[in-house]
């Protein structure tokens, strides 16, 4: 699995980056899914209703800690944050079962570079009325993102710093 790569690349934010970081890899293959997955579960709230993120890279992390979470015996449901509005039907920003009013969702991404892609989850989240107090990131790039969470007043935890990663992959490679 090739979910770290050296070069020049283009990243969602719109910087350039020699480093790209691509955890759908991982994330769609059952092995990996279900060690993030126990990984991201531990950091999730107790108190959390749900966990939610950004369609595309959160769908299988959200869904992954669900499960995990119902396996140990844990209430915690899963929504996915469309990145426009249904476009027919109820035109939901939200899908899967909304909790009540004024209950805790912890917000999960593959990858955090500037913040920008969870905190428009948040935003969406927060406008339906959930509380979001905590974003959970398998790997954060280390350019801007944990101090975009802090200034929306949010916690940002990362199972992996994208120093880690680089750092691990040299040494592999040697």
């Amino acid at each position: 699995m090739e979910a770290y790569r050296r070069g020049t690349f283009k990243l969602a934010s719109g910087r350039q980056s020699e480093h790209y970081v691509n955890c759908k890899p991982v994330s769609l293959s059952g092995r990996g899914l279900a060690l993030i997955s126990t990984a991201m579960l531990a950091h999730v709230e107790e108190d959390a209703a749900a966990v939610a993120g950004l369609t595309l890279g959160a769908d299988p992390l959200v869904s992954g800690v669900a499960m995990a979470a119902a396996l140990s015996g844990r209430p915690l449901d899963a929504l996915i944050v469309r990145k426009q509005a249904k476009g027919h039907g109820t035109a939901a920003w939200l899908e899967g079962p909304l909790p009540a009013p004024g209950s805790i969702v912890t917000v999960l991404e593959d990858v955090v570079t500037t913040g920008g892609s969870a905190l428009k989850a948040v935003q969406q989240l927060q406008d339906a009325g959930f509380r979001v107090q905590r974003v959970i990131t398998i790997v954060d790039r280390e350019e801007g993102g944990a101090a975009a969470m802090e200034s929306a007043g949010l916690e940002l935890i990362s199972l992996y710093r994208l120093s880690e990663v680089a750092g691990c992959a040299l040494e592999l490679a040697a």
